[in-house]
C-alpha cells in the first residue's frame, strides 16, 4: 500500500451503494459511523433498502439527535448533486410504501426495484420483511420481538461503552447472540432461501435485501443472495464497483479498505474492511 500524505483526501468512488436498517430515530442507530461513510463515498446510485427511519421507535419515544438529521441532509445532498437515490421502504418505515412510484428529481420511492449491475446481472431489490413469517403471521409477535431486540441493543450500548473505556473496538452483542442461537441461525437460513426463491420467481440473477441485520453474500441454488446488513449492530454496506463486483464493507478501526483481494483508495482515517465470515 502506498503511504498517503497526512491530510490526503481521496474519495471512495463506487458505482452503487446499498444500505438498510439504519433505524434513524432509535437510540441503537450508529448514525455517526454512517455519516462518516456517506461523507467519504461518491456513487452513481444509492439504494436505501428499508428501515432507514424507525417510525416505530419514534412513535414510542421521540429521539432525533443532530447526527440523525445530518444523515438525511447528506443523502438529500447526494441526490441534489447527481446521485440517483432509490428508497425501498421496510416494515419500520412502512407508511412510505403508500408513495410507491413517487419521483422527486433524483429521489424515488419504490416498493421493489430491479438493479442492473455493470456486468449485466439483474438484482431484485427489496427490504425482505414480506418473507419474515413472524411478521406476516402476527403483528403482536412482531411487536414483542421488537421490544426484546430493543432490550438487547440497550445492553449493547453499555457493553460498548465499557469496551471503549478499556480500549477495545466496537463489538455487537446482538449480532453475537443472533449468530450463536440455534433457532436464530435456522431462521436466517430459511429467510435467505425464501429470498432466493423470490429472485427465481422474478427471473432475475440475484436478490439484494436487508431486514435481518446480517450482512451476507452467497449463492443459493444458482441465485446470488446479497444482504447489506445494518447500521445498528454491524455497520455494514453492500457496494458495487464499475466491473459489477459486489462486496461487503464494515466499519472498523482498520486503516484501509479491502474488497476481495483489491485495495480501494479512501479518505484519511479509513475505517472499512471486509466483514468476517460468520
Amino acid at each position: 500500500m502506498n503511504e498517503r500524505p497526512a491530510g490526503a483526501r481521496t474519495a471512495l468512488r463506487l458505482r452503487t451503494v446499498f444500505i438498510s436498517d439504519v433505524h434513524l430515530g432509535s437510540k441503537g442507530c450508529q448514525a455517526q459511523y454512517l455519516l462518516d461513510f456517506l461523507r467519504r463515498v461518491e456513487c452513481d446510485e444509492l439504494y436505501l433498502v428499508g428501515d432507514i427511519i424507525d417510525l416505530w421507535a419514534l412513535s414510542r419515544n421521540f429521539y432525533w439527535p443532530q447526527a440523525h438529521n445530518d444523515v438525511i441532509r447528506t443523502i438529500l445532498g447526494k441526490a441534489k448533486h447527481g446521485t440517483r437515490v432509490v428508497y425501498v421502504p421496510g416494515n419500520h418505515d412502512r407508511p412510505f410504501r403508500e408513495h410507491d412510484g413517487l419521483v422527486m428529481g433524483n429521489l424515488e420511492i419504490r416498493r421493489q426495484a430491479v438493479h442492473v449491475a455493470a456486468d449485466g446481472r439483474r438484482f431484485l431489490v427489496l427490504h425482505g420483511d414480506e418473507f419474515d413469517s413472524v411478521v406476516r403471521a402476527s403483528p403482536l409477535l412482531e411487536s414483542i420481538g421488537s421490544s426484546a431486540y430493543d432490550f438487547v441493543l440497550s445492553l449493547n450500548r453499555y457493553v460498548n461503552a465499557a469496551r471503549q473505556r478499556l480500549g477495545y473496538p466496537y463489538w455487537s452483542l446482538a449480532a453475537f447472540l443472533k449468530h450463536k442461537v440455534k433457532n436464530a441461525v435456522k431462521y436466517i437460513a430459511g429467510f435467505e432461501r425464501a429470498l432466493a426463491a423470490a429472485a427465481r420467481a422474478h427471473a432475475v440473477d440475484g436478490v439484494i435485501c436487508g431486514h435481518i441485520h446480517r450482512a451476507e453474500i452467497s449463492e443459493i441454488e444458482g441465485v446470488a443472495y446479497c444482504n447489506d446488513g445494518d447500521w445498528v449492530e454491524s455497520c455494514t454496506t453492500l457496494v458495487e464497483d464499475y466491473a459489477g463486483r459486489m462486496s461487503l464493507l464494515r466499519w472498523t478501526e482498520a486503516q484501509s479498505v479491502l474488497v476481495g483481494d483489491r485495495e480501494l483508495p479512501l479518505l484519511e482515517a479509513d475505517r472499512w474492511v471486509v466483514p468476517d465470515a460468520a
